[in-house]
């Protein structure tokens, strides 16, 4: 196995006060692949469930007009007087109609994942925070002689 680097132990004055070697997680291997997959399943984690009301668009009187009358054989709003009346109903290419698919709260909103690969997910993540142009990619500064794993003396 090869060397790990040391890396400089600061006091809060700023000093260089000593030298460790850089734990066995920071060298890691950098798997972005897993980290996404981890961090997209265990944010549906916290989704909560929805639907439509199981009566929407269906809340109206309508039966088909059927054959012969040269339109359309969708259910339509029985009735006189008013707009509504002789309207389209319940389909979901009509206004006022149900949606196509109604979603419900049975879907499967959660995802388990495996506690392994979650481990490794972390350590994976924690091992692209000691590489310095990882660091930087997203716009994070960084000083010319610095080193990115900051350790300090307490």
């Amino acid at each position: 196995m090869a060397a790990r680097p040391l890396v400089s132990i600061f006091s809060l004055t700023g000093e260089k006060s000593g030298e460790t070697a850089l734990p066995n997680v920071m060298t890691a291997p950098i798997r972005p692949d897993i980290v996404q997959f981890v961090h997209t399943n265990m944010a549906k984690n916290s989704r909560q469930a929805y639907a439509v009301s199981i009566r929407a668009g269906k809340q109206v009187s309508a039966s088909s007009w059927g054959t012969g009358r040269a339109v359309a054989r969708i259910p339509r709003v029985g009735g006189g007087g008013t707009s509504r009346s002789g309207q389209g109903a319940f389909g979901n290419m009509c206004r006022g109609g149900r949606m196509f698919a109604p979603t419900k709260t049975w879907r499967k909103w959660h995802r388990k994942i495996n506690v392994t690969q979650k481990r490794y997910a972390v350590s994976s993540a924690l091992a692209a925070t000691a590489v310095p142009a990882l660091v930087m990619a997203p716009g994070h500064r960084v000083d010319e002689g610095s080193e990115i794993s900051l350790l300090l003396d307490n």
